[in-house]
Order: structure tokens, then C-alpha cells, then sequence
């Protein structure tokens, strides 16, 4: 199996559908999705890294 990590900038608040769109653009299944949290000054996610199993 061969495997793609994607990272994903994104603001929490306002990406949802941009989101979406690039999960249903993906060819392969998502097999996780790892945020990338930030404690300082205040907790928020900047991106994520999504792994794609390629078939």
C-alpha cells in the first residue's frame, strides 16, 4: 500500500466547506486526520496533516 499526507492550513471558524471540498476530492480513503494544535497564546488549530491510503 502506498500512502500521501496532505497538509491543510486552515482557520477553524471559517474553512468547513473548504474542508469538505478537498476530502471529496481525494482519490484514495482518508485514513486519519491529525490536527495540529497551538497552546499558546490561545488553543486553536492552524492545519491539519490527512493521510490518504492510495489503492
Amino acid at each position: 500500500m502506498k500512502y500521501r499526507v496532505h497538509r491543510f492550513d486552515l482557520r477553524m471558524t471559517t474553512d468547513q466547506s473548504k474542508l469538505e471540498l478537498f476530502l471529496n476530492s481525494l482519490e484514495g480513503e482518508v485514513v486519519a486526520i491529525i490536527p495540529n494544535v497551538t497552546p499558546v497564546p490561545a488553543t486553536f488549530v492552524n492545519f491539519l496533516l490527512i493521510v490518504e491510503k492510495l489503492g
